[in-house]
Formats: C-alpha cells, sequence, structure tokens
C-alpha cells in the first residue's frame, strides 16, 4: 500500500519561508509526476507546482519567483520551498504523485494535506 506522508507546515509571519516535504513509500515500482495543490477556505483545490521524473517544473502563476519544487529519489520525496510567503498562501497544501505501484495500475496518490498559515 502506497502512502504519502507530508510534513512542515506551520504558521509564519508574511515574508517568512518554510519547506513542506512529503515522501512517498510502499511497494513503488517508479514515480512519475509529483506535485503540490493547496486548498484554502471555501475554494477549489489548486495547483501550485509540479515536477516530472525528469526534473521538469511547472509553477502556479501566483507562486513563480517564490517557490521551487524538487525532488529526491532515494528516498521518493517532493520538497516545495516557500519564500517570502504571502497570508494569502494560507491554505492547507497537499502532496501528489502518480506513482506505479505493484499490483494496483498506475494512478495519483495524495498525501494527507499540511496546513500553512502566514499571518499579516
Amino acid at each position: 500500500q502506497v502512502q504519502l506522508v507530508e510534513s512542515g507546515g506551520g504558521l509564519v509571519q508574511a515574508g517568512e519561508s518554510l519547506r513542506l516535504s512529503c515522501e512517498a513509500s510502499g511497494t513503488i515500482f517508479s514515480i512519475n509526476s509529483m506535485g503540490w495543490y493547496r486548498q484554502a477556505p471555501e475554494k477549489q483545490r489548486e495547483l501550485v507546482a509540479t515536477i516530472t521524473s525528469r526534473n521538469f517544473t511547472n509553477y502556479a502563476d501566483s507562486v513563480k519567483g517564490r517557490f521551487t519544487i524538487s525532488r529526491d529519489n532515494a528516498p521518493n520525496t517532493v520538497y516545495l520551498q516557500m519564500n517570502n510567503l504571502k497570508p494569502e498562501d494560507t491554505a492547507v497544501y497537499y502532496c501528489k504523485a502518480f506513482i506505479v505501484a505493484a499490483p494496483f495500475p498506475a494512478k495519483d496518490y495524495w498525501g494527507q494535506g499540511t496546513q500553512v498559515t502566514v499571518s499579516s
């Protein structure tokens, strides 16, 4: 069974930084794309950043220049470095990974979410 476990959320002031981590564990054959999404209260979940197995990255316009996504394949971990945080970044941040894990076909797996709160 595959699990994604996030860590690193917390309460910070505007302008400060946080680093989120998400480690995938289980009977994993391969991981394709990994990414971070967020959901603020009463809003839909939105993409923050993604990274492919070849380290191609994609960012939401609202975080470009402030957030950096990276991954480490041993262990299967994806990171989100968040700098110059703003109150509008406040949300629950979710990790997602597209994983091939025996005996299941490839599919998306989600973490449980970690709260990021930015005070003004």
